[in-house]
């Protein structure tokens, strides 16, 4: 076709594809993607947005699809790779297009400069670094720019490569450019300062190219060298930040109005501090020699300077974390003996930390971050008027991540816990200065307590041995609780915040009655709304330890159970609805079963709070956490809820639904909890299961808790439950083993096992596709110990329930493997009998020596040729279950000791019993393991034999035994006095 007429064609087809005409849109979008393939079409694309008399929507269309063909198609190995001839084409036009005049598009063009720049440069684009830099030089200002925002991404990318090779290939480039890019940065930065002091408002063209230089050299500093101090412009580079970062404050202050020239300042001097920030966390000890500069530039800034106010607040925020960084810096922290320290850098690295912070500059550093960072400002009081759960989220921490208070606060704890002993004296005399009642009427002095308040929770662990909580709690800040009107809504709520912090480190036991009836007081409906969010998250630290007590809390339980539900309904925002829903969720789990009388009007509000919460997934998850815990506490009564929680288990474990996503985990545990705590079966939970075949074939993520709870389901109702879905579970595990991990079929081999001791004949009808593979597996002996362990054990309980079972699937497993029974049956002993010793746990042990016991009288020849290798393990197995009583008895503990096996898929210890775990305890009361006698089904298989071979034979097989086989089961065929029938054949024994 015709270059033109293409050209002409996809223009067309663009400009479709950039209207707002559904019916032209479509058709268009689907044709560019049948081109994507085709051979000159990103020639066409590079020829359409180069082209700049095109409307600017067409063209930027067209760098999108140029720009997802390099990702999709450049590479080599790629299907419908793009031609090398035309990559070669398209590598120089894009190199010659420089001169982009609409801002967002040159963005994008250097973004997709920078993809093919990471698969070809330098190998098959050498020159393009050079053309970058000879650009960077043009007499035109556009393309100065153009090129400059270019080998920014450029860098970038190529300094993200972390193969060794593409790391010595950029240190390469990086040595070649690095005195060029910082000549450039300190010209276009001279320039602007220059232009600054002229006209400002010109300026500002020289600061954004100022600005990609700087960009350009930190990336070339922090990825460009192994170690960046032994280079002199590195030193020079870093050395000149903080001249640049002081000169740059200081125009910044110049400017009164807040304006574009003000915020692209402010981006200059960020970046500077982000150069401090690569270079200490990515060559610590390159940056030892900046240290006491840093702390200087940073302590001054934030501290010293009396000039705080007019900072603004994310410099603030960079200081701080740059002197937190090095404070927390390992390689700055010798050995707690500090002269057993090696490493030369280390030491200097801490003895420049050390002899920089004196204790007057830590006092002013500890005095500075309480009595002014601290403090709440003007803006936060008017939030907690105008948006008080907004607040009150945001103080807890789940909002403020990247603003300034929790900075501070994370540099207050590091702070105090590296210099202790000299910041405890300056936090306690401040604690002492305020200690007295202030004014409801005097703000600034009730901030100042707040804000030293707030010091005394962050350092409670630092703090513990030199504050008495307890006395202060009972003559301070109990009265301090009670404090009414003016301002003193702000201390109630610290002080409540303020006992939450300190329950887990130093609070009495026996005190704890009397916070929670503080707590309570706070609690109530006309209290301030931020101070009750305040008091719930304290409460639920409060009950989060180990000394607490529910006999203690149950006097208060019924109040506070109402008053967190009147808050919970009171509460509008979703994220603050969330955190009343988390703390009563978990009251209701640390309590248990004696929240069952108080938790109705709960149950009555969640299904209205469900349906409002459709748009906000999050809620619903905090709902649905609730609701498990509920659930758990009601235990069997919790019945009466099915009706609402069937259809919310639907939504949540139904995979065509979007928010699935967000909703199954916690679905997932609501579902087995209703089950391990149902009493009977009903069709809404055999109707529910319908959702579980798609759960288990999606993904091995939820393996462990799906088949757990279809173990409860098979509990439950075994033969009810497997005869509707036993055939779709078999399916989807076989599906599932062909690509699980060892771990992974241990676990479904185990719920094969439960599914066999629950409903033994059907689980074998069920199984007889798959037991035949096991057995053929079994034969390989190629299965890992683990894996081994329970496809053996599964053959094992076959055999038990029926030999003409295991007898049948041996035939099936014959043919398929296209070898006799006989052949089948050897190696499958063969290999039991090889690692049946590395089998653990008793009960497993026991069934596969009941088995190989059962075997004894199957009058098969292959089962008598390796009867001596047959007795040694079941004896070893009796070693290991017969143990003495207490009175010198010897007993089978597996059948004396019935324990409740725990779920082969549980993970979580549970404080309470189920009906779940009473269906376990009665199907171990029924199991073989727990009701046979080894020793005693052994020695009537033994005589069985007998009886069937004679008594010569007999004495033969017995005589092929080892001596230390043949004694110990002499032993055990006299056991507690009782005599073997088989005695007299080991009293003319003669073992050699």
């Amino acid at each position: 076709m015709d270059m033109d007429k293409a050209l002409s064609m996809v223009l067309d087809t663009l400009q479709c594809a950039s209207s707002q005409n559904q019916e032209s849109f479509k058709p268009a979008e689907k044709k560019l993607q049948e081109w994507e393939v085709e051979p000159g079409f990103y020639s066409i694309l590079l020829n359409i947005f180069s082209n700049h008399t095109i409307d600017v929507n067409v063209r930027w269309l067209a760098v999108l699809y140029f720009k997802n063909g390099v990702d999709k198609y450049w590479r080599k190995s790629a299907p419908n790779a793009i031609l090398e001839d035309e990559k070669v084409k398209l590598r120089q036009g894009l190199t010659t297009n420089f001169r982009e005049p609409v801002s967002p598009l040159a963005v994008q063009l250097a973004v997709v400069i920078a993809k093919v720049a990471r698969m070809d440069c330098p190998r098959d684009w050498p020159d393009l670094v050079p053309s970058l830099l000879t650009a960077v030089r043009d007499s035109d200002l556009l393309v100065q720019h153009r090129a400059l925002l270019t080998l920014h991404h450029v860098v970038k990318t190529l300094s993200s490569k972390r193969l060794a090779g593409d790391r010595r290939l950029f240190q390469e480039l990086t040595g070649n450019v690095y005195s060029f890019a910082l000549t450039l940065w300190n010209t276009h930065t001279e320039l602007f300062l220059q232009q600054f002091s002229e006209n400002p408002v010109n300026a500002i063209p020289s600061l954004e190219k100022a600005l990609l230089a700087l960009r350009i050299l930190r990336k070339l500093t922090v990825h460009g060298f192994q170690k960046p101090h032994e280079s002199e412009d590195v030193v020079l580079f870093v050395n000149l930040v903080f001249d640049r970062a002081k000169t740059m404050l200081e125009c910044r202050k110049q400017l009164q109005v807040k304006n574009n020239l003000q915020e692209l300042i402010e981006k200059f001097v960020i970046h500077l501090t982000k150069v401090l920030l690569s270079v200490l966390e990515t060559h610590p000890f390159s940056f030892i020699d900046f240290i006491q500069k840093s702390l200087e530039f940073t302590v001054y800034y934030t501290f010293m300077s009396g000039d705080q106010e007019t900072l603004f607040e994310r410099f603030k925020i960079q200081c701080l974390n740059l002197i937190k960084l090095i404070m927390l810096c390992v390689e700055y922290k010798p050995a707690k003996v500090v002269i057993e320290t090696k490493d030369p850098n280390t030491l200097r690295a801490h003895q420049i930390k050390t002899s920089f912070f004196t204790p007057e500059i830590l006092s002013a550093i500890c005095q500075g971050l309480v009595g002014h960072y601290f403090l709440l400002t003007q803006e936060d009081l008017q939030m907690w008027d105008d948006d008080p759960e907004t607040f009150a989220t945001d103080e807890s921490g789940e909002c403020w991540k990247y603003s300034l208070r929790p900075c501070t606060e994370s540099l207050f704890v590091t702070v105090f816990h590296e210099f202790q002993p000299v910041l405890c004296p300056v936090l306690l005399a401040m604690i002492q200065s305020n200690h007295g009642p202030v004014s409801g009427t005097d703000l600034n002095a009730i901030l100042v307590k707040d804000a030293i308040y707030n010091a005394v929770g962050l350092a409670a662990f630092d703090l513990y041995d030199e504050i008495n909580f307890d006395e202060w709690f009972l003559t301070t800040l109990r009265q301090e609780l009670q404090l009414q009107g003016g301002h003193f809504r702000v201390i109630r709520r610290r002080v409540a915040w303020l006992l939450g912090q300190w329950t887990g480190v130093r609070f009495s036991a026996e005190l704890r009655p009397v916070l929670y009836s503080a707590m309570l007081s706070l609690l109530q409906p006309n209290e301030d709304l931020v101070v009750r969010l305040t008091v719930s998250h304290a409460l639920k630290l409060a009950m989060d330890d180990f000394e607490f007590s529910t006999d203690q809390f149950l006097e208060y339980l019924e109040p506070i159970i109402r008053l967190l539900f009147n808050l919970l309904k009171e509460c509008k925002e979703c994220d603050s609805k969330m955190h009343v829903l988390y703390v009563m969720s978990f009251v209701v789990e640390r309590v248990g079963h004696p929240i069952r009388p108080h938790v109705s009007n709960l149950i009555q509000y969640l299904p209205l709070a469900w349906d409002e919460s459709a748009e906000h997934s999050m809620l619903r998850c905090a709902i649905v956490s609730t609701l498990v815990q509920i659930v758990k506490a009601m235990a069997h009564e919790s019945k009466v809820l099915h009706n609402f929680l069937m259809p919310v288990l639907a939504l949540c474990t139904d995979m065509q639904q979007d928010s699935n996503v967000y909703l199954i985990e916690d679905g997932l545990a609501l579902w087995l909890a209703c089950v391990e705590n149902a009493t009977d079966m009903t069709d809404e939970l055999m109707q529910l299961y319908q959702n579980m075949p798609a759960l288990l074939e999606s993904s091995t993520e939820n393996l462990r808790i799906c088949l757990t709870i279809t173990q409860a389901y098979v509990l439950l109702s075994p033969e009810c439950f497997l005869k509707v879905y036993g055939e779709n579970i078999l399916k989807s595990c076989q599906y599932m083993l062909t690509d699980l991990r060892p771990d992974g079929i241990v676990i479904i081999m185990r719920f094969f096992e439960l599914c066999l001791r629950a409903a033994p004949q059907l689980a074998c009808e069920l199984l007889k596709p798959l037991i035949p593979q096991v057995m053929i597996l079994i034969c390989n002996g190629e299965e890992a110990s683990t894996v081994f362990s329970v496809y053996i054990c599964i053959i094992a309980r076959v055999l038990l329930f029926s030999k003409d079972t295991f007898s049948q699937m041996m035939r099936e497993a014959a043919q398929q493997s296209g070898k006799t029974e006989d052949q089948i049956l050897q190696t499958i002993l063969l290999n039991w009998n090889k690692r049946m010793p590395l089998v653990t746990g008793l009960g497993r042990r026991k069934v596969l020596g009941l088995a190989l016991s059962s075997l004894l009288t199957v009058q098969s020849r292959t089962v008598l040729n390796v009867f001596n290798d047959v007795i040694r393990n079941v004896v070893e197995a009796l070693n290991d279950i017969t143990k003495p009583d207490d009175t010198g008895a010897i007993i089978d503990i597996m059948s004396f000791s019935v324990s409740v096996p725990s779920s082969p898929t549980e993970t979580e210890i549970v404080d309470y019993e189920t009906e779940h775990d009473q269906r376990l305890k009665k199907l171990a009361t029924q199991d073989i393991v727990h009701t046979v006698v080894l020793r005693d089904y052994l020695l009537s298989q033994l005589n069985e034999l007998k009886a069937q071979v004679g008594l010569e034979q007999l004495q033969q097989f017995l005589q092929s035994l080892d001596r230390e086989t043949a004694s110990m089961l002499e032993e055990y065929m006299n056991v507690n006095g009782r005599e073997a029938h088989i005695e007299s054949h080991f009293t003319d024994l003669r073992i050699s």
